[in-house]
């Protein structure tokens, strides 16, 4: 036996040591392309069954795999089988699994056939249960829904049931790297900056929002970093313009989510994912309760009060192209829970909605993997030819023009190309590059063979950029050149992106205090709601500010029954 096969044998009886593995056992390491990367697993088996899988690395969203592989092990192991449901709001990734454990099967001698994204267990017949009785039910296992969980228990409410579509939680939040519109927060005042209750309505006061809803989630906000700090959630990194993150170089959603998911099972609130709201339960014009249906299970949950929290609707393409014709055509951001199941439950009893054609477009997301990237200052958008075709500089208001002008370049290819200096200055951008998701060249010949442009062009292309920004001449696509030349030694950086429809704005009409209203004004007895499911310009640290009043609002109204 050579040197590398010893080494080989070592590192296999080690690691065998280090499972506990028995005689009659045998481990396998195996490989599989998941969503992001490579996916490396060992799958510890006997002759009969698979005994272990342990996840040995990976390139995926670490917030999806986290959550997404403790259920999918489970199932397999449960089953004995690949032939399981893959984890909802991460099917790709379920799929590399699946399919790297089949592979330790064939070896086993047993014989699944070829894994897809489409396999799943076999269907169980349809079953309709008891009545489920609690005090609040909860719709949506996103920020706003775990939030107003937590408030309503925080209230004193004993009985709590948050379901959730999906079989992960943590909506759209686990996946941000800001925590915006934050104040009188620990990070704010360390960096010396000043602010408060009327500087915050002041500045986002806008026509969307009545002015009673702006104040109540600028109270909400300068109270929210003590609640999120007394349950161990802290932003330490605060960066201009309200905006924070967990630290420097860590995202705030990871941060902020695992902690309310955390929070939640501490206080013993009643979880069931895998579980999808199908409509209200209505007594008098007032909400008691929520069918639902999990799998092939159907049955009501009763309760004294109801939270609507399932997001917007930015993942169904039928209500995109119906409210915002066109946008059907964009990628999304979003998770994959967010299509507006509500919407026409909402319509069924009519409740206000207002709005559902206004959207919120990320100008950049990564073609192959939906992450949010690029902005900054110094980057060049180009088609593969080589060539500019817009302003890099794009306004709220141009955004759906932008989109459609990325996606009506050749092959629909577009490129965002950035220098030394702005690399340094993001951890976005150093976080993609660091997980493959960038390409780095340290020439730009090199650069554009790696994405498929045409180098030679990029660089005349480079050249006419920097002459704007020095004032020789007339930008040809901005009106206000960028104030930074792009550098002209490397390395050099980019990334294939296009613009995604990141949210939705318009929704269910919700009061100061979260009560859903009539299309009359009147209040919906019972119901509250809060994120992205309601009617707001507002985003992220909203639908925890909003959760909370929610859940807060709910327990009284309970509590006063």
């Amino acid at each position: 036996m050579n040197k590398s096969g010893k080494l080989l044998m070592l590192g296999l009886i080690v690691g065998a040591l280090g499972q506990n593995i028995l005689a009659n056992e045998k481990m396998y390491v195996v490989k599989e392309r998941g969503f992001s990367g490579e996916i490396k697993l060992e799958v510890i088996s006997d002759d009969d069954k698979i005994k272990d899988i342990k996840l040995v690395s990976h390139n995926e969203t670490s917030h999806i795999m986290s959550r997404a592989f403790p259920i999918l092990k489970e199932r397999i192991l449960k089953a004995n089988s690949p032939i399981v449901d893959s984890v909802s709001g991460a099917t790709y990734t379920s799929t590399a699994i699946k399919r790297g454990v089949n592979e330790v099967y064939k070896k086993m001698g047993k014989k699944y056939g070829r894994i897809t994204p489409r396999t799943k267990a076999p269907e169980q017949p349809i079953a309709y249960l008891e009545t489920v009785k609690t005090d609040l039910v909860i719709v949506g296992g996103g920020p706003a829904g775990l939030a107003a969980a937590i408030a309503a228990k925080e209230s004193g409410i004993k009985n709590v049931i948050l379901i959730e579509k999906l079989d992960i939680l943590s909506g759209n939040g686990k996946y941000d790297m800001n925590f915006y519109d934050l104040i009188n927060s620990d990070a704010q005042k360390k960096a010396g900056v000043e602010d408060s209750i009327e500087k915050f309505v002041k500045d986002n006061s806008n026509s969307m929002d009545t002015p009673e809803r702006t104040m109540a989630q600028a109270k909400g906000a300068w109270v929210l970093d003590k609640w999120l700090r007394n349950m161990g959630i802290e932003l330490n990194h605060y960066y201009g313009k309200r905006g924070h993150m967990a630290e420097k170089d860590a995202y705030g959603g990871e941060e902020v989510q695992d902690g309310l998911e955390k929070r939640a099972k501490e206080l013993g609130i009643d979880i069931r994912t895998s579980t999808k709201g199908l409509d209200f339960i209505m007594e008098n014009g007032k909400v008691s309760g929520v069918k639902v249906q999990n799998k092939n299970n159907f049955y009501d949950i009763k309760s004294t009060g109801v939270v609507i929290a399932t997001g917007g609707f930015s993942s169904n393409k039928e209500l995109l192209k119906k409210y915002v014709p066109g946008s059907e055509n964009f990628q999304t951001s979003n998770q994959i829970g967010a299509t507006g199941d509500f919407l026409p439950i909402f319509e069924k009893y009519n409740m206000e909605v207002k709005n559902l054609d206004v959207l919120n477009i990320f100008p950049f997301i990564i073609s192959h993997t939906r992450d949010l990237t690029g902005g900054g200052d110094g980057f060049i958008l180009v088609n593969k030819l080589g060539k500019r075709f817009m302003s890099e500089s794009i306004s709220k208001d141009k955004r759906v023009e932008a989109a459609n002008k990325m996606l009506e370049q050749p092959d629909s290819q577009v490129f965002y190309i950035y220098d030394q200096n702005l690399y340094e200055s993001s951890y976005r951008l150093q976080k993609h590059t660091a997980k493959g998701y960038h390409v780095k060249a340290d020439t730009l010949e090199e650069l554009g063979e790696k994405l498929g442009i045409n180098s030679e062009i990029l660089e005349e292309t480079i050249l006419t950029y920097n002459k704007g920004v020095k004032g020789e001449i007339k930008d040809p696509y901005r009106e206000k050149p960028f104030k930074r030349e792009f550098k002209l030694e490397g390395p050099f950086y980019g990334v294939q992106v296009e613009s995604a429809v990141h949210m939705t704005r318009g929704g269910v009409v919700a009061n100061e205090k979260t009560e859903v209203l009539y299309e009359d004004g009147k209040i919906v007895p019972g119901l509250f709601a809060a994120g992205e499911v309601t009617n707001s310009s507002a985003a992220y640290s909203a639908a925890v500010i909003f959760g909370r009043i929610a859940g807060e609002n709910a327990a009284k109204y309970i509590n006063n029954k």
